[in-house]
């Protein structure tokens, strides 16, 4: 395993599994970075045809609220973020990423800068048919504020409420994610 791969194994193996679908997706992930060190994505949209992914999700922990945008290829309401280049270290690519889709600085202060959450989904829309390993790192927002998003990326963004049983065309581990997190903000004693 190449060094930047371990990074990613290491960063895996910190994520606590919420349910027996992320278990199963921790396992799996482990297993192929154990098998291959083709992990980033070298052409858009599916060279190789499974890559990795950092979402940033803009939380409102107070607020108990989410940010989340339409996104324009995939034409679901997703959180900011993308593909980590060849070598990339999955906190620089969510940095990254939150800068270039939101022109913030991001802090990541909610849960810590470790990925709270980990999902392994075939993707949909105009770039369908590849797998997106994707992390979840969380990222401090104010709900009474407004965010621009990359305009060549995102339709429109809105503030979601945690406790939302469903949002609709969203990312389809969404709903299991915003369990997660209103579980670990309610331990952390920020959630309602």
């Amino acid at each position: 395993m190449n060094p930047a791969t371990a990074v990613v194994a290491d960063i895996v193996r910190t994520i606590v599994p919420f349910d027996e679908l992320e278990r199963q997706h921790i396992a799996e992930t482990l297993a192929w970075l154990g098998s291959t060190d083709d992990v980033f994505r070298r052409a858009k949209p599916d060279v190789p045809p499974r890559h990795l992914v950092s979402y940033v999700v803009l939380v409102d922990p107070r607020a108990c609220a989410v940010f989340l945008g339409r996104h324009l290829l995939a034409d679901l309401w997703l959180p900011t973020g993308g593909h980590l280049s060849p070598g990339e270290h999955p906190l620089d690519a969510a940095g990254r990423e939150a800068t270039e889709e939101l022109g913030i600085r991001p802090e990541f202060t909610v849960t810590g800068i470790e990925p709270l959450f980990l999902t392994v989904t075939t993707t949909v829309g105009t770039h369908s048919g590849h797998e997106d390993v994707s992390l979840w790192y969380l990222i401090r927002g104010d709900r009474s504020r407004e965010y621009a998003l990359d305009p060549g990326e995102f339709s429109e963004g809105r503030w979601w409420d945690i406790g939302t049983s469903a949002i609709p065309d969203a990312d389809p581990h969404f709903p299991r994610f915003l369990v997660k997190l209103e579980s670990t903000l309610r331990a952390a004693g920020t959630g309602k």
